[in-house]
């Protein structure tokens, strides 16, 4: 029940803006991010091993176009399944992504906290113009993120 509250809350403070978003921890967010940009790139940077996560609140998975030739076929097929990347979505992959999407590349292990995993995500979504959006204007605010 507590992850179900933590998740909601998560949601509702990135849906409200990357300036609420503070309600996270972005510091430790910032720092947990470093496990992840060893291959994700993210704001300027950009890595050759994996998906840039730019604007990935809102992204079909096995989408992002600069990486299109190096997806497995399991997250193409999740993405082509209906896998979008919204803050749920996100958690639940980065807590083990090999049960989450079975047949994916991603090495990492997992992030077992649940508020380790709401300050990385809070981090993330300062990069995603989705999670930027007013409460129902996710669809409005970029209608091609969704299509990454």
């Amino acid at each position: 029940m507590k992850s179900f509250i933590r998740i909601g809350v998560t949601g509702a403070v990135l849906m409200a803006g990357p300036a609420a978003a503070i309600a996270q921890d972005l510091a430790k967010g910032e720092t947990l991010f470093r496990r992840c940009a060893v291959c994700h790139g993210i704001g300027d940077t950009s890595k050759p091993v994996g998906p840039s996560l730019n604007n990935v609140i809102g992204r079909t998975a096995g989408t992002e176009e600069s990486f299109a030739s190096k997806y497995s076929k399991a997250m193409i097929a999740a993405g082509e399944g209906g896998l979008v990347w919204t803050v749920e979505e996100i958690s639940e992959y980065i807590t083990d992504p090999r049960k989450k999407v079975p047949g994916n590349k991603m090495a990492f292990p997992g992030l077992k906290k649940e508020d380790e995993r709401a300050d990385v995500i809070a981090y993330i979504a300062q990069f995603s113009t989705a999670a930027a959006a007013e409460p129902g204007e996710e669809e409005a605010a970029e209608p091609a993120a969704a299509s990454q």
